[in-house]
């Protein structure tokens, strides 16, 4: 039997287990097809790719950059070059922070930290059940898998459906809403426009990345990702799988609209709906350890709305567990 399985593979699950992973044995399960959780990046073919999930790294504290910077240093990750333009507010552009992108693409360091790790993908877990100090995972597909400890680093919502009864800490019973977000990923013809991002002043655009800006890749077309607002999302996601069209066709319009680009006809385009993207208020603990369990939660809600929020909520819980 193992000593840790690790529930998700984004940020968190991958810091955590990176830090285990040198004293004690693990595997890490994702209901998804690959890594990265909501730093996923969706490739077109065997070279195009899109960051559909987060948009690039801003790092705030001391120890994430000295860790970026190391990545830097390792060319795991690199400074994203270009305009980031603000469009309908009073800034022109966005020089103030660094933006910093995956040399392959925003799943990289979740890549990078899991490279020597067990890891399960298309493993949704179902259930959990402590049975004399052993957890019982049950998956989706009817298995069931045995463990010493347990990590879980999914959505709140996700979190509260699965694993109440064994959480005793007051913020499983507070409401925490986490923001959707729908993200469009489109292909048009070249374009001569030299910007890498546009941030918008609006109600159904966010934000949006050029993606041939990242000098990942050579196309002879444009790659773009659209990201909604979180107030527009939230009204619109439940149903955003019924209405893809309209919704792509929605933030398609409003793109060109608010860009002044011309409208040329989209190549190929494809709708994805994150029910939940972000939370914008941090709790008063940065992650969860019962030690009588073995039980351990960390994920970026705790913290904050950034890809930071999930490492510094991980390295938090690895220093609970190590004490």
């Amino acid at each position: 039997m193992k000593d840790f399985c690790i529930i998700g593979s984004g940020i968190s699950g991958a810091t955590i287990a990176n830090s285990l992973s040198k004293k004690y044995s693990l595997d890490i399960y994702d209901k998804a097809r690959g890594v990265g959780g909501r730093s996923s990046n969706k490739k077109l073919n065997k070279n195009e790719s899109f960051d559909h999930g987060v948009q690039y790294i801003s790092p705030k504290s001391i120890q994430f950059k000295k860790f970026i910077k190391s990545l830097i240093l390792k060319k795991i990750v690199k400074k994203w070059p270009g305009k980031h333009l603000f469009l309908n507010t009073d800034k022109q552009e966005d020089k103030k922070h660094t933006k910093i992108i995956g040399k392959k693409g925003n799943n990289a360091i979740s890549k990078y930290l899991l490279k020597d790790i067990n890891c399960n993908f298309n493993s949704e877990v179902i259930k959990i059940f402590n049975k004399n100090k052993v957890w019982e995972i049950y998956f989706s597909d009817g298995s069931k898998k045995l463990y010493k400890s347990l990590i879980l680093t999914c959505p709140f919502p996700q979190l509260k459906k699965l694993s109440k009864k064994y959480i005793k800490h007051s913020f499983i019973n507070q409401k925490i809403k986490m923001d959707a977000n729908i993200t469009v990923m489109m292909t048009t013809k070249k374009s001569k426009l030299n910007v890498s991002s546009y941030f918008f002043n609006d109600k159904i655009l966010g934000w949006a990345g050029n993606e041939n800006s990242k000098m990942r890749f050579k196309s002879k077309n444009d790659l773009w990702t659209l990201q909604s607002t979180y107030s527009w999302a939230n009204k619109k996601i439940d149903k955003n799988r019924e209405n893809k069209k309209l919704n792509t066709k929605i933030m398609i319009e409003q793109f060109f609209k608010l860009t002044g680009i011309k409208k040329t006809k989209v190549l190929f385009s494809l709708n994805h709906g994150w029910k939940y993207s972000s939370n914008s208020k941090p709790l008063r603990i940065k992650s969860y350890w019962n030690s009588s369990l073995n039980l351990g939660v960390c994920a970026d809600w705790f913290v904050g709305p950034r890809l930071e929020s999930g490492w510094i909520s991980a390295q938090d819980l690895f220093n609970k567990i190590n004490k």
